[in-house]
């Protein structure tokens, strides 16, 4: 059984989600969200982050990260920066912990659970609430997101080759 780690970053609300499973199906998952105090210096903030995304990678042992891609609306720059420093405070978790780490882009992961890269959060939830047959609606959104991601690194291990030893 394989168990994926995903990460929505963000620096009032990181999501974290974990799926387990084989091939394509689901067996078991869990969900929620490291928050942050907005009165916190930013260096406090992001320790905290780090913190607990370590304790997580520590109890749960999953396989692999899948974060969210930084991204940036040129309305709100200032999200982006702070974006990517969280997405590089769980980069370094990841490696602390000695787990692979990947990156997926907001609208691809939407294209892949919805069919539509420019799908609402209400749109994701539902998907990914309908994959998982969680009889109720996911939140925070950040959780869902983070589960989304999750999903797919699972479908991606089922389509990775296998190694082959030239031995």
């Amino acid at each position: 059984m394989i168990k994926i780690m995903g990460v929505d970053p963000g620096l009032a609300a990181t999501g974290v989600g974990f799926v387990r499973g084989r091939g394509l199906k689901v067996q078991g998952y869990s969900f929620g969200c490291i928050t942050t105090p907005r009165a916190a210096p930013l260096s406090e903030r992001l320790d905290r982050i780090f913190s607990q995304l370590l304790q997580l990678l520590s109890k749960e042992t999953p396989d692999m990260v899948v974060v969210e891609d930084v991204f940036s609306l040129k309305e709100y720059p200032k999200s982006g920066i702070s974006l990517g420093q969280v997405s590089g405070v769980v980069m370094v978790a990841a490696s602390q912990a000695r787990v692979q780490c990947t990156t997926i882009p907001v609208r691809e992961a939407k294209q892949v659970l919805t069919g539509n890269g420019n799908a609402s959060k209400v749109q994701l939830e539902g998907a990914v609430r309908r994959h998982l047959n969680h009889p109720v609606p996911i939140r925070p959104y950040h959780a869902s997101d983070a589960l989304g991601l999750a999903i797919i690194g699972l479908f991606r291990c089922v389509h990775r080759p296998s190694r082959i030893s030239t031995a």
